[in-house]
C-alpha cells in the first residue's frame, strides 16, 4: 500500500546521546512523518532495536548481510526509499567513515549508496569535535551537500563543557520538517537581517560603555524567521547565547562594526532591529588603560553620536528592505515615544516595550510589547520572548502574503497572532 507521508531514514550511531533519537522519533511521528531506522552495532549498546521498533512501528535494520532484510528491502533500495536520511547521533567515527566513503556495515553502505539528501546531527566530546580531523571531515561532507544540525555548547556526559552537545529533539525535528517541506515554509526564498544584543563602546582597552541587553529577544526572532523558511543573518553584539540553528551569525562589538555588518548583509527583504545599540561612543578611546592618580580629578569623557542603524536601513532606496521593524525600549510614555520614534526613523513597524527595572524585561526571559504600524497600535500581553518572536514571525508572514513582491508592507492583518 502506498504511504503518502514524508519519510525519514534515521541512522542511530553509538553515542550516549542516542537516547535522544528515541524522543526525536516521537516528535517526528507526531508530525505525520514515517520513520524507519538503521541501528549500528555501537548504537545498539545505547538503545535497543525493540525501542526503535515500538516507536517507529517499522522493522529496524541492523545487518548488512541479513538475508531476510536484503530479500524484503535491499540496502540499495533502503538508501533511496526515504525523502531524507538523518544520522543522529553522528559520532566522530561515523563522520570520518562518511567522509572517507567507507562501506563495511549497513549504515555506512546505505550512506554511500544513496542519492537522497543527508542530514547529520553531531554529538561527541568537545576535543573530538574541535580536532582538526573532525573539522576537515565536516568541511568535506558539507561541501558534498550534507547539512548539519548542531552541535551546541553545553555540559556533556563526560562532564566537559563546550561545543559537541547534541541538539535537542525539538530543534532537530524543526530542521527535519524544514528539509522535508521547504514549500510549506512561508518565508522560503526571502532574506532576513536581525540585529541583537548590546554594543560595547570602548573607553580604553579594559573599560567600555554598555547596557543590560541580553540579546534573547533578537536571537528568538532570528530563530523564528529561520524556522519559517527565511535565510537569516544575525548580527549580534556581545552575548553568551548559542547561535540559533540554520542562522548565519556575525559577531560584533561596537555600533560602527554592527552597521558595517548590516550593510554587508544587504540586500535583504526583512530587517528586524532588536539590538540595544549605544547612542554614543567615546571620542578617541585610549590605546592605554586610564590610570587613577591619587588626588587627581576623574577623567573627562567626550561622547560623540553613534550611527543610527535603524534610520540608515529605513532610508528609501534600492537597498532598503521591503519591511523594516524597529524596537523601542522605553521607560516613560512608552507608546507615545515609540510612535514618534517610528515616524522619526522611517521604519515600517516598531515594537515598544517597557524596560523599567521593575518589569524585569531587559535581560529577562519574558516581554510585553506593543506593535505599532502606520495604521495603529496593538498591545500583546506578557509572554515569553520565544512566543513574542513566533507572533512577530506570523505577522511578517501575513504581511508578505498580502502584498505584491514589489510593494513595501506597512501593516499586517488585524488580531494578535494565534
Amino acid at each position: 500500500m502506498n504511504d503518502a507521508r514524508p519519510s525519514v531514514l534515521l541512522v542511530v550511531c553509538g553515542g550516549i546521546a542516542a537516547f535522544k533519537a528515541l524522543e526525536l522519533v516521537r516528535r517526528l511521528t507526531a508530525r505525520g512523518v514515517r520513520v524507519r531506522a538503521v541501528l549500528t552495532r555501537a548504537g545498539a549498546r545505547f538503545v535497543t532495536p525493540l525501542s526503535l521498533q515500538a516507536l517507529t512501528g517499522e522493522r529496524v535494520y541492523e545487518d548488512l548481510f541479513s538475508l531476510t532484510d536484503e530479500q524484503e528491502m535491499g540496502h540499495i533500495a533502503l538508501s533511496r526509499a526515504s525523502d531524507l536520511i538523518v544520522v543522529c547521533p553522528a559520532t566522530a567515527d561515523m563522520l570520518a567513515r562518511m567522509a572517507a566513503g567507507l562501506a563495511d556495515d549497513l549504515a555506512s553502505t546505505v550512506l554511500l549508496a544513496t542519492d537522497t539528501p543527508v542530514m547529520a546531527v553531531p554529538a561527541m566530546n568537545v576535543r573530538m569535535w574541535l580536532h582538526p580531523a573532525t573539522r576537515a571531515n565536516v568541511a568535506t561532507l558539507a561541501a558534498r551537500g550534507v547539512t548539519f544540525v548542531g552541535p551546541e555548547d553545553g555540559l556533556m556526559a563526560c562532564n566537559e563543557t563546550g561545543p559537541g552537545r547534541m541538539s535537542e529533539p525539538d530543534t532537530i525535528a524543526d530542521a527535519i520538517m524544514g528539509a522535508l517541506r521547504p514549500a510549506a515554509r512561508p518565508l522560503h526564498g526571502l532574506r532576513a537581517l536581525v540585529t541583537a544584543g548590546p554594543t560595547h563602546e570602548p573607553i580604553d582597552p579594559v573599560r567600555y560603555l554598555a547596557n543590560r541587553s541580553s540579546g534573547r529577544q533578537g536571537y528568538a526572532i532570528a530563530n523564528a524567521l529561520a524556522r519559517a523558511g527565511a535565510t537569516v543573518t544575525l548580527v549580534s553584539g556581545p552575548t553568551t547565547l548559542p547561535p540559533p540553528p540554520g542562522v548565519e551569525l556575525r559577531r560584533v562589538e561596537t555600533a560602527v562594526q554592527m552597521l558595517a555588518a548590516c550593510e554587508a548583509a544587504l540586500p535583504c527583504d526583512i530587517a528586524v532591529c532588536t539590538a540595544a545599540v549605544a547612542d554614543w561612543r567615546v571620542a578617541g578611546a585610549g590605546a592605554h588603560k586610564i590610570k587613577k592618580t591619587p588626588g587627581a580629578p576623574p577623567p573627562t569623557l567626550t561622547l560623540v553620536p553613534n550611527p543610527d542603524i535603524l534610520a540608515h536601513l529605513s532610508q528609501p532606496g534600492p537597498m532598503r528592505p521591503r519591511l523594516v521593524v524597529g524596537f523601542a525600549a522605553e521607560t516613560d510614555d512608552v507608546r507615545d515615544n515609540a510612535t514618534a520614534k517610528r515616524q522619526r526613523k522611517g521604519c515600517d513597524w516598531i515594537i515598544a516595550n517597557d524596560v523599567r527595572a521593575e518589569t524585569g524585561i531587559m535581560g529577562g526571559d519574558e516581554n510585553e510589547v506593543t506593535l505599532i504600524t502606520a495604521t495603529g497600535c496593538e498591545h500583546w500581553p506578557r509572554m515569553s520572548k520565544d512566543a513574542v518572536a513566533q507572533g512577530l514571525a506570523r505577522r511578517i508572514v501575513a504581511a508578505f502574503a498580502a502584498i505584491p513582491d514589489t510593494d513595501t508592507p506597512d501593516t499586517a492583518p488585524d488580531g494578535v497572532p494565534a
